[in-house]
């Protein structure tokens, strides 16, 4: 039988993980395919879901943990990801981490392409006007990311979409994110725009 690659490194995973997961006293590991269930099996995310597949390995990292930890607190945070990752240790969640990060994304290409050009404008120049700076001055020219700063480039619209109007209602992510002050400000239109753009972005 044929593999495809994610399907042979979520196996080889598994096999690797599960010794760790005995030889950290108190720790369990959430198999990858409770994660694909939601996330799809090659980890690209559906609206909801977000794509896991090629995100930074320290963001994804940071993300497990605050869900465990309950500071990541949006409405589907508390319905799915905290009992989620209620059992997942450090090392499980860095080994998960690093295992989604290897697999190429693509692009959900699900934007309105009519306001795809002001959400560029948008992210590489921010709005002077509001006091926005340009979000790509933290997440990257190619919206790639840096560090545990998050890959934006190619998620869904709808997932952006929401995340970004989260933030301006007071949603929080991980201690000391920006991202409230940030997308506070944000308009309807305006986060409409960003969310179309970045989901056309490889």
């Amino acid at each position: 039988m044929n593999l495809t690659r994610s399907a042979w490194m979520a196996a080889l995973l598994t096999a690797l993980i599960a010794p760790v997961a005995t030889a950290v006293a108190g720790e369990q590991i959430v198999p990858v395919q409770n994660c694909t269930w939601c996330h799809g099996t090659s980890a690209q995310g559906y609206a909801m879901a977000p794509r896991l597949a090629g995100q930074r390995p320290a963001y994804l990292e940071t993300q497990l943990n605050s869900f465990r930890e309950h500071f990541r607190d949006a409405p589907l945070s508390k319905q799915y990801m905290w009992s989620a990752t209620a059992a997942l240790g450090p090392q499980a969640a860095r080994d998960l981490a690093a295992y989604f990060s290897t697999i190429p994304p693509r692009a959900a290409n699900d934007g309105n392409t009519n306001l795809a050009t002001m959400g560029r404008t948008i992210y590489m120049n921010g709005i002077p006007d509001a006091n926005i700076a340009a979000c790509y001055a933290c997440h990257g020219p190619n919206a790639e990311g840096i560090r545990d700063i998050p890959r934006l480039g190619g998620l869904s619209r709808f997932y952006l979409k929401a995340r970004l109007e989260q933030w301006g209602q007071g949603y929080h992510s991980v201690p000391g994110s920006p991202m409230p002050l940030v997308a506070r400000p944000l308009a309807s239109a305006e986060i409409e725009a960003l969310a179309s753009y970045l989901s056309f972005v490889k």
